[in-house]
């Protein structure tokens, strides 16, 4: 099997010898080839592909050196996009299994669109993710997990959905961060670190902008810290959720008659982008007759078909668009009755299942 984001926690558990109910923590340690160690610490970078790090490793010397022990990227989840791949890391489930499907999804109760990122919803995250966490199933088995990451994410919606169970531990700064990994090594052997500015960065900029290049390397040197100050026999992955790519070119599906017929709401995110119709097999026909060849459009019985979503629960079947399409090259497809000019106006994006996207590094280093 094709090693996955979803296997990196789950792996991590591996390499401490523990089993968890659900999940072959064994079978995700051999995927990923992970080596033993008596603690780990997971570091996820939001936004950092594998393209995006090998165009840039000249700004990356500690990143660079993890690269050349570890070339091969591993695959992140679809949609390639954070609320869905986080979530996969902190439960070891595909979106089929969780409901985190998108950057936006329908809440069937109401009909009305909410965001996964902000959990703008009365919704509780537990009602809705309504599997177990890794770390919920570390605390049966008398483990810990310490999540580390800023202060406006404790207790969120997402980090309820991926990480409940875990032990917050706050940290604004990348230094910050570092050091509150460090402290919790003193009474854990299991970390997760979340560091986000980058792929914040990517959005607004561009990840081929000299202020993404910087970040990187602001990055690249808290993890060269991280890694000199861990103690021996610290297993160290860096991994992330998904790639990015700078758009192109944009298309507004209200401006675009055949595309906004028979559309009544649109969620998803611009790459991976979803529709709610009483008219699916029409509309997907309507959209693939204009889109040709720049994105791959399914039903929604087409997408749970193919596989991307992994096993999907009845949650999830009523959760996602009637309809998606993933665009192909730097293509956006949004729609202006339902997205922001500030969202549409985004330069990096991600959600779709090109290799940039799809494809993230798993770097592996034991320190000595």
């Amino acid at each position: 099997m094709t090693p996955r984001v979803t296997d990196v926690l789950a792996g991590a558990v591996g390499v401490l010898a523990q089993n968890l109910p659900g999940l072959d923590t064994a079978a995700s340690k051999a995927r990923l080839g992970l080596p033993d160690a008596k603690r780990v610490i997971v570091v996820l970078v939001d936004g950092l592909g594998h393209a995006n790090l090998t165009a840039r490793t000249g700004h990356a010397p500690y990143l660079r050196r993890r690269l050349a022990n570890s070339p091969d990227p591993i695959r992140t989840v679809s949609p390639s996009t954070t609320a869905a791949a986080i979530t996969g890391l902190g439960t070891g489930l595909f979106p089929g299994q969780t409901a985190m499907a998108g950057y936006s999804l329908r809440d069937p109760r109401t009909g009305e669109p909410f965001n996964l990122i902000s959990w703008n919803t009365d919704l509780r995250a537990e009602d809705w993710q309504t599997r177990p966490t890794i770390a919920e199933s570390l605390v049966e088995a008398g483990m810990e997990l310490a999540v580390v990451q800023p202060a406006k994410f404790v207790g969120s919606g997402l980090t309820n959905a991926a990480w409940r169970g875990g032990r917050p531990v706050v940290g604004e700064t990348l230094d910050d961060r570092v050091d509150g990994a460090l402290a919790a090594l003193t009474t854990t052997n299991l970390v997760y670190l979340y560091w986000g500015e980058l792929d914040h960065t990517g959005h607004g900029k561009g990840w081929q902008s000299d202020q993404w290049i910087a970040e990187l390397e602001l990055l690249d040197g808290g993890l060269a810290r991280l890694s000199r100050q861990a103690p021996a026999d610290t297993l160290i992955i860096v991994t992330a959720d998904h790639g990015m790519i700078d758009v192109e070119e944009r298309i507004d599906i209200a401006a675009v008659p055949a595309l906004a017929e028979g559309v009544d709401l649109v969620a998803g995110e611009e790459r991976a982008t979803q529709v709610y119709t009483k008219q699916a097999d029409a509309v997907a026909g309507r959209w693939r007759e204009y889109l040709g060849d720049r994105a791959l459009v399914y039903t929604k019985e087409e997408w749970i078909a193919s596989g991307l979503l992994g096993r999907v629960s009845d949650q999830t079947r009523s959760a996602i668009g009637d309809v998606v399409a993933f665009s192909h090259g730097r293509l956006g497809i949004g729609d202006s009755r339902f997205m922001s000019a500030g969202a549409l106006s985004i330069i990096g994006l991600h959600g779709s299942l090109t290799d940039e996207e799809m494809n993230v590094p798993c770097l592996v280093e034991v320190t000595s």
